[in-house]
């Protein structure tokens, strides 16, 4: 990405109040947002979509997209400020379409889908900063999708009248499976796109570092939003699909909260 890309980026996160927010509380959140992401982790284009802000804790339900991705399932506290469920989660494909280098290669989409999973959630504070841990593993309903895990680390860094701010960061492992049928490569499919074949292990898939941040519009309306960095690695890193190794995502959203 040009210098002067970056910087504009990089000013748009400052200046617009963006959507994972929350995400250092509790409150039940039920609203629409925006997102502006890559077509794909390691795409040179990119979109805006329509999704949603939710996020209700209860018990023994719950439902949220605050956390990096849309999920809902069970969950019970074990211990107080500790909780371990089983969750279903939504996954992106990979549309053609949306993606010049795709779709000038004739390379096959992916569909939307679905993945099964557990996780376990630590909220703590320590002073006034509250922190959040969720370690999360997730299998893909359609078993050749293979399975990811995720650990993400929220952290409150501010909050002063209407305004809070926080900052997180995510890391993502993948079995082979799971990073072959996103960035692998058959002979097949090499006969048709004319790039190399190409065969992803298991390991690394990316990691990512963002800020969260909200403002109190009224007493039950807020806008939610955040700023993400992500970089992939290991062998995706690797695959002639990935046009770059670092994407950036913006959020932005607006949420009634009870």
């Amino acid at each position: 990405m040009r210098t002067g890309t970056r910087i504009a980026t990089f000013v748009f996160g400052l200046v617009v109040p963006l959507t994972a927010t929350a995400e250092l509380t509790n409150d039940s959140l039920l609203g629409p947002g925006l997102r502006w992401r890559p077509a794909y982790d390691g795409s040179a284009s990119q979109r805006v979509e329509l999704v949603p802000v939710v996020r209700y804790l209860g018990e023994p339900l719950f439902v949220r997209s605050t956390q990096g991705v849309l999920e809902g399932g069970l969950r019970m506290e074990l211990a107080p400020g500790l909780h371990a469920g089983a969750q279903l989660a939504y996954e992106p494909g990979r549309k053609p379409g949306d993606s010049d280098f795709l779709k000038n290669r004739n390379v096959a989409g992916i569909n939307n889908g679905a993945s099964y999973g557990l996780q376990v959630e630590w909220d703590h504070k320590f002073g006034p900063m509250p922190v959040t841990l969720l370690g999360r593993v997730r299998q893909h309903v359609e078993a050749a999708r293979g399975a990811q895990a995720d650990l993400r680390f929220s952290a409150g860094i501010y909050s002063s009248g209407r305004f809070s701010a926080g900052v997180f960061a995510q890391t993502t492992w993948a079995n082979a499976k799971s990073t072959n049928s996103f960035y692998g490569i058959t002979p097949q499919q090499s006969a048709v796109t004319g790039l190399t074949p190409y065969s992803a292990g298991s390991g690394w898939l990316f990691g990512s570092v963002g800020l969260l941040w909200s403002v109190d519009i009224t007493r039950n309306w807020i806008v939610v939003g955040s700023m993400e960095a992500r970089r992939l690695q290991g062998d995706a890193a690797g695959s002639p699909l990935a046009e770059r190794r670092s994407n950036y995502y913006l959020s932005a959203g607006v949420a009634y909260h009870f």
